[in-house]
């Protein structure tokens, strides 16, 4: 019962707060122009996106329609633009390919289920995590599978075949060349150059509407055969869950799972950086992940395609000033007037036209200089950029983040496990004559393992300890282990169990409580500290090691160091004994409680010396 009212709570700490209405009434004006300026810039894409997808323009315009709108009123920023996305187009061509328009409907609507569980889940901040070559390197693939997508329409080819898009491009050039036809070309490259060099000469005006403009001007006023868009309906389609088939969903979730960490990802991305472009901005990851779902689940029912945030447009609308969800709101509501006021017009837009859009877009994508500076700053992060754009551009989307995020957390573990470290450490002479200072140093070691024990550094560490060899006893210092997980304590009580087999007595100080409870727990070092070898800090396993090599010299130490109230020291009776038994004082004084009195061993150990602890 509490936890299906913690649910509850949580879902309803996701809908809009008064908040967000509260922005909208700060400059209306503003925000309702830099909506305008949106859907200049959109209709263009989202026409494009629209015909690549393999569902037409009509798809791509509904969904920016109702998925902008659904994810403006609930989403987590209020900057952010939704609708469809290159990124989005890559993944759905295969999936239009292989169960049709009804099943794209349908992965639509379980990747939007997916967003809302994630959501509800808390789990939206977690994309902070994902290694900046990884993204980088995805989108610079993504560009170019974009760009082969535009290579059939661009050509004036309508037949082109092939199981990945590569080949799908391939095919269409070989066609090309056996028939040449240069009017889609010269029209694509066209409306590509107005828009790049356009951007140059004036970043902010909407060169890609004023490129398709001229197209189908062009097209409609000179005799030459260019395959368009078709008819368009005058207004959006009827809301239908036609589409839904559950005894499909098992083959259809794979797909949905993908489409689901595309729109997370794409989305979480391009949240962060119309931050990054504001002052005093900042998203809610768990309320976008929720506005997506919601998106997501809305598009389908008009026959809309999946949707995420896009980035370029979501830059559009921030350069534009807009400073509340009204902008992206208002950006939807114009795509809507022009699809009721304009869809014969719209219909008579040359595919080159449009292929011309995203060839540009593609362009103004990757990032050269971002991709050379992370290609020169380790070798790790060129390789993982460069895996991740090939097997995008070779395999797909989804099968490139994961590669690319498995080889960066190889490389990180890699790293992480160098800086473990044992280091052999001196030991403190003491009160000792320089006979004795010898034998001490000849058969007490003292080891400081630095850094984090677990599975990627334990066989290194195991090897060293290994090679400890003539001597009598083995301090292992734990304080400055940083991490302890299962496999580093089994080989840590792998390389004790080889040190006693050679008649070496291993001392442990220092451990930490949260380690010492996996080291209880695996049954690691139980021995140890059933005989009382387990330490507290360094200064007492010294002491206790000097009775092992020197047991007169060291019990006379030993003797010297008060215990707790309630009796002498009952290490005494130890000194001659290699693996004793716990020891206490007449009163019950645990060794643990003696104090380092005599022995100042600081300066090899760090830190103040202080009586009873230096870990």
């Amino acid at each position: 019962m509490s936890q299906a009212l913690g649910l509850g709570e949580r879902f309803l700490g996701l809908l809009p707060p008064r908040a967000d209405w509260q922005a909208v009434r700060r400059s209306p004006r503003r925000d309702l122009l830099a909506g305008l300026t949106v859907a200049v810039v959109a209709l263009p894409l989202a026409l494009a996106f629209g015909v690549t997808s393999g569902l037409g323009a009509q798809a791509g315009l509904v969904t920016a329609v109702v998925a902008g709108a659904v994810a403006a009123v609930f989403g987590g920023s209020h900057l952010q633009v939704s609708g469809p996305t290159g990124a989005m187009t890559v993944v759905l061509v295969p999936v239009v390919q292989q169960f049709g328009p009804t099943g794209v409907l349908m992965v639509g609507a379980l990747a939007g289920l997916v967003l809302i569980a994630l959501a509800l889940a808390r789990l939206g901040r977690y994309v902070h995590y994902l290694p900046v070559p990884v993204i980088e390197g995805f989108t610079a693939g993504i560009a170019v599978v974009i760009a082969l997508q535009q290579v059939p329409a661009a050509l004036g080819v309508t037949d082109a075949h092939g199981d990945r898009v590569w080949a799908v491009a391939a095919d269409a050039v070989t066609r090309f060349i056996a028939d040449p036809r240069p009017v889609p070309v010269a029209m694509a490259l066209g409306v590509a150059a107005v828009m790049l060099l356009g951007a140059r000469w004036r970043p902010g005006w909407p060169f890609s509407l004023f490129g398709v403009a001229v197209a189908t001007v062009l097209a409609e006023t000179t005799p030459v055969e260019l395959a368009r868009i078709g008819a368009l309906p005058a207004g959006l389609p009827a809301p239908s869950l036609g589409f839904v088939d559950l005894d499909a969903v098992g083959v259809l979730l794979p797909s949905a799972l993908a489409v689901a960490a595309l729109a997370a990802l794409e989305s979480l991305l391009s949240a962060t950086v119309a931050d990054g472009m504001t002052v005093g901005q900042r998203h809610d990851p768990d309320r976008e992940l929720f506005g997506q779902g919601l998106a997501n689940l809305a598009a389908p029912a008009f026959g809309g395609i999946p949707a995420t945030a896009a980035i370029a447009r979501t830059a559009v609308n921030v350069r534009a000033g807009a400073s509340s969800k009204l902008a992206a709101l208002t950006h939807a509501v114009a795509l809507a007037g022009i699809v009721l006021a304009a869809a014969p017009l719209v219909g008579r837009i040359p595919l080159a036209a449009l292929a011309g859009v995203l060839l540009a877009t593609t362009v103004r994508m990757v990032e050269a200089g971002s991709l050379w500076a992370l290609a020169r700053a380790t070798r790790g992060d060129a390789l993982v950029l460069v895996l991740t754009f090939a097997v995008t551009v070779a395999l797909d989307l989804v099968t490139a983040v994961a590669v690319g995020v498995g080889v960066a957390i190889v490389i990180a573990l890699r790293a992480v496990a160098r800086t473990a470290r044992v280091e052999q450490v001196a030991l403190d002479p003491g009160e000792h004559s320089a006979e004795e200072r010898a034998l001490l140093a000849d058969h007490i070691v003292a080891y400081r393992l630095d850094g984090p024990l677990f599975f990627a550094a334990a066989h290194h560490f195991l090897l060293q300890l290994s090679d400890v060899a003539d001597v009598r006893v083995v301090i292992l210092r734990m304080s400055r282990v940083t991490a302890l997980d299962a496999t580093g304590a089994q080989v840590l009580g792998d390389a004790i169990l080889r040190l006693s087999e050679r008649g070496i007595t291993v001392l442990l100080s220092g451990i930490h409580p949260g380690h010492d409870q996996v080291l209880a727990t695996l049954g690691v070092a139980d021995r140890l500290r059933r005989d009382g070898l387990v330490f507290p800090d360094t200064p007492a396993a010294i002491r206790y090691a000097r009775t092992v090599v020197l047991p007169g010299r060291g019990v006379a130490l030993m003797q010297k160091a008060p215990c707790s109230p309630g009796g002498p020291s009952g290490l005494a009776g130890a000194a001659a004994r290699l693996h004793p038994p716990p020891l206490t004082s007449g009163s019950g004084c645990p060794r643990s409680t003696c104090r380092a009195d005599v022995v100042d061993d600081s300066s090899q150990f760090g830190g103040t010396a202080r009586p009873g602890r230096l870990a």
